[in-house]
């Protein structure tokens, strides 16, 4: 009987579940919309993850892959009124750890209901950068091949100095030199510091066997080539990139921002240096509205 009567109240309305509290009591959320200019499509094992900054913590908002914007993502309320700051991360797909990963990519903070967005304030400010090189082969005894090499020095003076004047990165990233080989892009090694070897520079499978070059970044390209190409090569006409990848690298391509660029002129002579020029992405913005 008392069965029945709990039944009947609750089919009125009288009554409410335990489940009816529980929503009552449910955190609000709000819609957070990033909208950015200049990302690239992460490889596989990669993505981007949102987080705002609240009371010095951060707060995930929430990962993607696309690259397509604007896109919204559900955050709690509370949270995002009082966040202030936003940074995008670079995550592993898979990642055991809540915190965000050193390759932050863009940050900025919010004035009132959104927040201007950029790389210059978390990766580096690249807009001042400028470079030189010069065409040679030095890991090898042959005279003949010269061009097939590209190294970012200065040799215009009585001893060569650093051809790369380009800013400290923040952790998580790294310089990237590359060739573009008609459409393929081919590294001629990472580094963080231009005054100094790059990482490969005892390893590289394509330098000669003679030594390992002067202490700059370069390469050159005598033997080993990739499928398709043939070394030693010629490198005039060929497009020369300094990039900033993500470290670890998400991609064997070259990474988004390329703050330097140039194309060998078809009459460079050997041994004589070349300034390079702004390459094609210097900096990544956007905005995000709360």
């Amino acid at each position: 009987m008392i069965k029945n009567t709990i039944l009947a109240m609750l089919a009125l309305g009288i009554l409410t579940t335990s489940c009816d509290s529980d929503d009552d009591n449910a955190p609000t959320t709000a819609n957070l919309t990033i909208n950015l200019t200049g990302l690239e499509e992460l490889g596989s094992d990669f993505v981007y993850e949102g987080w705002v900054i609240v009371d010095g913590a951060p707060v995930s908002t929430g990962t993607f892959s696309s690259v397509d914007f604007p896109q919204s993502f559900s955050v709690d309320a509370d949270q995002l009124a009082s966040a202030s700051t936003f940074v995008l991360s670079i995550e592993p797909a898979v990642d055991s750890d809540p915190a965000p990963a050193a390759t932050k990519i863009l940050a900025g903070d919010f004035s009132g209901s959104s927040a201007s967005v950029n790389s210059n304030n978390i990766v580096a400010d690249l807009s001042s950068s400028t470079g030189k090189y010069i065409l040679a082969t030095p890991t090898d005894e042959d005279e003949t091949n010269e061009e097939s090499g590209v190294w970012f020095l200065d040799n215009s003076g009585e001893a060569a100095v650093q051809g790369l004047d380009l800013p400290t990165l923040s952790d998580g990233w790294v310089y990237e030199g590359w060739v573009v080989f008609d459409g393929t892009p081919v590294s001629t090694g990472t580094f963080t510091d231009p005054n100094a070897a790059d990482n490969n520079a005892a390893t590289s499978v394509f330098k000669g066997d003679a030594g390992n070059g002067p202490g700059y970044p370069g390469e050159d390209f005598l033997q080993n080539a990739p499928s398709g190409l043939t070394f030693p090569t010629d490198l005039k006409e060929r497009t020369i990139v300094i990039s900033v990848e993500p470290s670890p690298d998400n991609s064997a391509a070259p990474f988004t921002l390329k703050p330097l660029a140039h194309v060998v002129p078809a009459d460079a002579m050997n041994h004589t240096v070349i300034d390079m020029g702004a390459g094609p992405v210097v900096s990544l913005s956007g905005t995000v509205t709360r």
